[in-house]
């Protein structure tokens, strides 16, 4: 039997190093459980966005959905025979390279300054500031079938417009990536990767408030976003153990390490 797992390419790489840990502790459904077949344990995690992981626990693509945002009404409407389980929080941190001089001249933005940022009313460093240089902010951002542009758009533009010029990334990954490549770009990037990516990526703070783990928790600072999974009602016996897993102190932990806030903690 396989479990089939799909959806936010932020919670994924938690997901497939907890499904790693569970396979190399078990690795056989027998020894989850006696009365199991004596089959190897078999778990696939696959990405896409959050958009794909609400649709294909809809349609049944997959056993269990991961999603980065908040799951809306109509979503909730045609899952009706699922559960939701907030596994923990994720904050958007507003990045660059630590080669950038923003973070000597002008460490703290307020939300004002980072909407017209990424809306591109503030199109060069040097309008952000005189004293940084004359030289073109560069957007990176999610594509629209992520959760973070949705938690971007609730916590900071409120329905303005991003850049058409802003570069879309498929993944949280590889905008982080763009982030630690180019000294002129500024996206918004999972706390999550900002610590697994240690000294590579620098946040600025937004309206005084660094995203630092108590301000996350708190609630102090407020471009967060909770980290979910979508399973049946009903689950298979199988794939109800795993969820117990995902859930257990050692998910959590799991979770933390990877550089997130686990729902215990909140």
């Amino acid at each position: 039997m396989l479990i089939k797992i799909g959806g936010s390419s932020t919670l994924a790489p938690v997901i497939a190093k907890c499904a790693d840990d569970f396979t190399e502790k078990y690795k056989t459904w027998k020894k989850v459980k006696d009365s199991f077949t004596d089959e190897a344990i078999a778990i696939f995690v696959a990405t896409g966005g959050s958009g794909y992981g609400v649709k294909a626990a809809t349609n049944g693509t997959v056993d269990i959905g991961l999603v980065s945002r908040v799951i809306t009404d109509v979503e909730k409407q045609k899952l009706p025979n699922h559960q939701f389980y907030t596994l923990g929080y994720d904050a958007l941190t507003i990045a660059v390279s630590p080669q950038n001089p923003v973070l000597k001249v002008k460490p703290n933005l307020t939300t004002d300054e980072v909407k017209r940022i990424f809306s591109g009313d503030i199109k060069t460093w040097k309008q952000l500031d005189t004293a940084l240089p004359d030289r073109p902010i560069v957007l990176a951002i999610r594509d629209l079938g992520g959760g973070a542009s949705q938690a971007f758009d609730e916590a900071v533009m409120k329905g303005t417009p991003v850049s058409k010029e802003a570069v879309q990334f498929p993944s949280m990954g590889a905008l982080a990536g763009k982030v630690q490549e180019n000294v002129d770009t500024i996206g918004y990037v999972s706390t999550g990767l900002v610590k697994q990516s240690q000294g590579k990526i620098s946040v600025l703070s937004v309206d005084g408030v660094e995203p630092s783990t108590d301000n996350i928790v708190s609630g102090k600072y407020t471009i967060s976003r909770s980290l979910i999974i979508v399973t049946k009602s009903q689950a298979d016996e199988r794939e109800q153990f795993f969820i117990n897993y995902l859930t257990s102190d050692k998910g959590y932990k799991t979770l933390e390490e990877m550089g997130f806030i686990p729902a215990k903690s909140k």
